[in-house]
């Protein structure tokens, strides 16, 4: 007997939306991804014609181009705002990506030399530029921001966020989005639930944040992880068949091991 479908728990969760880069921006996003580490370049064999007409443009090859910092990198954080709690927080758990990788965080970085600026008041919302996209923001403009994080905020809510958002930092997609990831949504109950509060998203924003899957092109190859501080905890109604994904809180096993293989030691 078919799992019966059933609406949506009332008690709805922050999720974080995607800060995407659109348009020509796309084409210097994937030279500044290139130039801070060549291997993210994307040139595939036996293609020698690159001109706008190409199949393999370069807007076409800045959509396949890697995002990823270069192994050892220390990347500057700069606090736009928050008080000295709050970025006591970020700088705790964020650090939580550094002992499983050869990226590190310089939390004294100045406005200008940093390439993760974090703000708690841009908007509502949480969100994160991923990887190199960083560095094609413009420098008086935030690049990661934490819109519910309060001091009073529960410290595994802190670190759940947190983590999350740094991971977006470091380039790792929302596991929901793996190619791999084989969740079949129920597009109905999702349009509506997110549509709703507490995100109040567009159709658009929707599918780019929930629906859309990365092509495999665009990620790592790993294979779905349910434990991952990439996922969130879905309820059963959004899913074809009702089964719901875990509310993960900290980094899971495959979450290290997927850090430590984009960042090994130098």
């Amino acid at each position: 007997m078919p799992a019966k479908t059933s609406k949506p728990k009332k008690h709805l969760f922050h999720m974080c939306h995607d800060r995407i880069i659109s348009g020509m921006a796309k084409v210097g996003a994937a030279d500044l991804a290139v130039k801070e580490n060549p291997a993210n370049a994307f040139r595939p064999s036996g293609i020698k014609k690159f001109g706008s007409s190409s199949p393999f443009s370069p807007r076409k090859i800045s959509l396949l181009t890697g995002k990823k910092w270069k192994p050892g990198r220390v990347l500057g954080v700069y606090f736009m705002d928050g008080s000295k709690l709050q970025r006591q927080k970020v700088e705790t758990f964020a650090r939580q990506w550094s002992a499983h990788c050869s990226i590190g965080f310089d939390f004294t970085a100045s406005k200008a030399n940093a390439q993760i600026r974090v703000s708690f008041i841009a908007d509502e919302g949480s969100w994160s530029y991923i990887g190199t996209d960083n560095l094609s923001i413009k420098k008086s403009e935030p690049t990661m921001n934490f819109g519910w994080l309060r001091d009073d905020s529960a410290d595994a809510e802190w670190e759940r966020v947190v983590v999350h958002e740094f991971g977006h930092a470091l380039g790792a997609i929302h596991e929901h989005q793996n190619p791999k990831g084989g969740i079949k949504w129920n597009e109905v109950n999702v349009y509506k639930y997110f549509s709703g509060e507490p995100n109040n998203w567009s159709k658009e924003e929707i599918e780019i944040n929930v629906l859309d899957k990365y092509s495999v092109a665009q990620t790592n190859g790993s294979k779905f992880d349910k434990y991952s501080i990439m996922l969130y905890g879905f309820d059963g109604a959004l899913i074809k068949g009702g089964k719901p994904t875990r509310e993960n809180r900290q980094l899971s096993k495959m979450d290290k091991t997927f850090i430590k293989k984009a960042y090994p030691s130098v």
